[in-house]
């Protein structure tokens, strides 16, 4: 199946402007966490493939990471929308 190009969007009520536009290109949307710890947003995707072909098993396997730190009056405020 072909994989669309995701993005994924932090917001919070308190700023005029998003926080953070992300990119996770290549993923399904149920391959992407955000996690909210300590002042800190993470952004992260994992992916494994595994195809048969003619010549044998082939895999892949991507992981991607991105953190960013929030200003103070945002952080029990922050969505998330992909």
């Amino acid at each position: 199946s072909r994989l669309r190009r995701l993005a994924v969007m932090l917001s919070s009520c308190c700023c005029q402007r998003p926080l953070a536009l992300v990119d996770v290109k290549g993923f399904c949307p149920e391959d992407v966490t955000v996690v909210m710890k300590d002042g800190r947003e993470t952004v992260s995707a994992e992916r494994k493939e595994e195809h048969n072909t003619c010549r044998g098993k082939t895999s892949s396997y991507r992981k991607y990471t991105k953190e960013f730190t929030l200003p103070p009056c945002c952080e029990n405020k922050v969505t998330y929308s992909v």
